[in-house]
């Protein structure tokens, strides 16, 4: 299901941890939100509880997110759910949890052709994670959905050399532990990501000749989305995906238009 990425004219429309700059990021009201948008595929991030549950959740601690403090990884799944995911971004999402990834599975059963793009993040147990993540996604028959994607080029590798997943990376100088060369990291990716301050043409056209899809994030603003479709981009990771799908609607209502007067 991923792979029709590869012949879609459109441009595909990610929302970055759901609707991240409206709602409290990785939570399932803010991937709801995201939902309800329109966008094609949900980005969020994993990392295991103490217990080994797969928890939805950015940063290697809760501090920032979270009215707690710590290491994710010093809670259990049951201490992680107590904590509010939602207070620090506005009053009025207090009590928000932190969701796991089978509670995300859950609620996406509802968009079978949305597609996931699963970050897991750079962990001593990383790989760990992966396994699990892969398991549950494949028990619940949503692996054909699913893009891997993480900072750590030995991840990434392990993904691409153990499970033949497809992959999305980064630019190397982004990357830990990055391979250059022939069967480098380079080449166990599937997809590339571009954050905006190194957006250009020339890194587009780099990026796709080495046969990959190369994705923007996040252009949030009407004027980072147009200049991400006149780089060439196929993908754009979005904290507000509004401008985006509001671009590709217009761009779409042009074509027909244009291509109703060329039937007259």
């Amino acid at each position: 299901m991923i792979e029709r990425l590869n012949q879609d004219a459109s441009v595909m429309i990610a929302g970055h941890r759901g609707y991240k700059s409206a709602y409290p990021e990785n939570t399932l009201l803010a991937f709801r939100e995201a939902l309800d948008l329109g966008v094609d595929m949900m980005e969020f991030d994993l990392r295991l509880s103490k217990d080994g549950e797969i928890m939805v959740i950015h940063d290697a601690t809760v501090d920032r997110t979270t009215n707690g403090s710590g290491a994710v990884g010093d809670y259990t799944c049951e201490e992680l759910k107590r904590l509010d995911a939602g207070g620090w971004f506005g009053r009025e999402f207090a009590g928000l949890q932190i969701p796991t990834l089978a509670e995300l599975i859950a609620l996406l059963a509802d968009y079978p052709d949305v597609l996931l793009n699963v970050e897991i993040k750079p962990a001593a147990n990383a790989k760990q994670a992966a396994d699990l993540t892969i398991a549950l996604l494949d028990e619940t028959g949503f692996l054909p959905r699913a893009v891997f994607t993480c900072f750590d080029a030995e991840v990434l590798t392990y993904i691409y050399d153990s499970y033949g997943l497809k992959t999305q990376g980064f630019p190397a100088e982004l990357m830990s532990g990055f391979v250059y060369g022939e069967g480098g990291t380079y080449s166990k990716m599937w997809a590339l990501g571009l954050e905006m301050k190194l957006l250009t043409p020339e890194r587009v056209q780099e990026f796709r000749e080495l046969g990959l899809l190369v994705w923007s994030y996040c252009p949030d603003e009407p004027e980072q989305v147009r200049y991400s479709v006149e780089c060439g981009v196929t993908g754009m990771t979005c904290n507000n995906p509004l401008p985006a799908l509001h671009l590709r609607r217009g761009m779409q209502i042009l074509t027909s238009e244009i291509g109703d007067r060329s039937r007259w």
